[in-house]
């Protein structure tokens, strides 16, 4: 015998604008952030990797692009100047990158250990150069290494007076963006200067995770301030290491401001303050070769992962982080 049919009761307006509002509506609001950020963020992504394997000069048009597969990418493997600039950004990387951190650990212990009472004061005043105007502060310090009337080198000759410490200071005035062996000094500490108290920020936010219990059993057991930092902040530090690290080492392979501002954006002298992206940013205004600029930021896309990835075997779980 057949199961008579059964018809499904039609739903009212209302109860059908609940049922959409139940199952569509929550994408419907978050959609705004993938619409934009697919238009902005993934089709910039995608275009520049397939503008990587074309010869396109910008003022010919799209309809000029070439299919040279590989060119571009031996093309940047084999200009000095790519590797220079690479060096360069390395240099300045690590020359700006390890002092930033050996300055913001000690100065977060500090202000987590003995300054809680202004602690939010004196974290403002440290994350203050972070928030400025990159272009003010590069500003700022291209007069201060002026040659001739910089405060930094009026500061330099006034010590040199000193006859304790005279001798370890130059006597004469130092070219500091003309002489090929300073300029990266000066361009590191700006960078130093600017972001040290981001790290300091970062670092602070660490300590303040640690239970203070380790610190008072730690203390119960005779163990002395220099124990304490090794066996108990050191190792829980050390997640918020590896995202300061990884995230310094990001941002010194993306350096443009800082050298393009103090260089006037040449470079210096002997090329020696020539970051990768401002060769890259050379590349397509100068040469107006897009595709060359393109492979050099997916060039430059395989060094900054490839170093993350040896930052991640340091710091990471499976690295420091993850031993007893």
């Amino acid at each position: 015998m057949q199961a008579p049919l059964t018809h499904r009761p039609t739903l009212s307006l209302a109860a059908r604008w609940n049922n959409f509002q139940r199952r569509y509506a929550p994408y419907l609001f978050i959609s705004p952030f993938f619409i934009l950020f697919a238009a902005f963020g993934l089709f910039p992504i995608l275009f520049s990797l397939y503008l990587s394997f074309q010869d396109w000069q910008p003022t010919t048009g799209l309809g000029s692009m070439k299919f040279v597969g590989w060119r571009n990418y031996t093309d940047n493997l084999t200009d000095p100047t790519f590797w220079q600039s690479l060096k360069n950004t390395l240099i300045l990387a690590v020359e700006s990158g390890i002092p930033q951190h050996l300055i913001a650990i000690p100065l977060a212990i500090a202000i987590h250990t003995s300054l809680r009472r202004i602690q939010n004061l004196v974290t403002a005043v440290y994350f203050l150069p972070y928030i400025t105007s990159i272009v003010a502060i590069s500003v700022i310090f291209f007069t201060l290494f002026s040659w001739q009337y910089g405060a930094i080198n009026a500061a330099l000759n006034a010590l040199h007076t000193v006859p304790v410490i005279g001798p370890l200071f130059p006597a004469e005035k130092v070219n500091w963006l003309g002489d090929p062996g300073a300029v990266q000094p000066a361009i590191a500490t700006v960078i130093i200067w600017r972001y040290t108290g981001w790290n300091t920020l970062l670092y602070l936010a660490g300590l303040q995770a640690i239970p203070r219990e380790l610190y008072e059993a730690a203390q119960i057991d005779g163990a002395n301030r220099w124990q304490q930092f090794r066996f108990i902040t050191l190792p829980l530090l050390r997640p918020t290491m590896f995202m300061a690290v990884t995230l310094s080492l990001i941002g010194g392979f993306q350096l443009f401001e800082e050298p393009f501002i103090l260089t006037n954006g040449s470079g210096g002298p002997g090329q020696t303050g020539l970051t990768t992206v401002m060769y890259m940013y050379r590349t397509y205004t100068a040469y107006s070769d897009a595709g060359l600029a393109a492979a050099m930021v997916w060039l430059l896309f395989l060094v900054i992962g490839v170093l993350t990835l040896l930052n991640n075997r340091i710091f990471g779980r499976s690295g420091l982080a993850g031993r007893d």
